[in-house]
């Protein structure tokens, strides 16, 4: 009976421990899962760059990405596109972003996602980019988003699905 509590103790201090883990390419954080995550090659002088994942709450209740940090950027903001009449329109959501619970939120070219402004670097094909998520709920997880081409719209391993 002791042995057994030991082992469930070591179990439960282990799991707490590193509450972050990846998973056939998906980083795990509590019920948050993160996939898909990549980046473009930037332009030599270009002042900003993007960043794209999809992030699936798997948990009962909706939890919500509130900053994002990396040393690329000293301000890394996440944006909304939506067209407005004939115009395509960027705009910085203030308060985060929701992601429900049991939904599914991907940031993608021409929509949601992350912008990094003033970058310190170009963002160079072959490399990655760091970055520290913090969700409200679920806390922060690093993770290191691979740079593709400059026009990429997924990563290889998704692009045919």
């Amino acid at each position: 009976m002791i042995r057994t509590f030991f082992t469930a103790a070591l179990a439960a201090l282990l799991a707490f421990s590193a509450p972050a883990f990846a998973h056939d390419g998906t980083t795990h954080l509590g019920p948050i899962n993160i996939s898909q995550p990549f980046s473009r090659a930037t332009l030599p002088n270009a002042p900003v760059g993007g960043g794209f994942m999809t992030i699936e709450n798997t948990g009962a209740e909706a939890d919500r990405l509130v900053s994002i940090t990396s040393p690329a950027s000293p301000d890394v903001q996440i944006h909304e596109m939506a067209m407005q009449g004939d115009v395509m329109k960027m705009r910085k959501l203030a308060d985060g972003l929701e992601i429900g619970a049991g939904e599914t939120v991907t940031l993608a070219p021409g929509g949601l996602h992350l912008m990094f402004m003033g970058i310190t670097q170009r963002f160079v094909e072959g490399e990655t980019v760091p970055v520290t998520l913090t969700f409200e709920k679920a806390g922060t997880v690093e993770l290191e988003l691979p740079v593709l081409g400059a026009a990429a719209d997924a990563p290889a391993d998704h692009a045919g699905h």
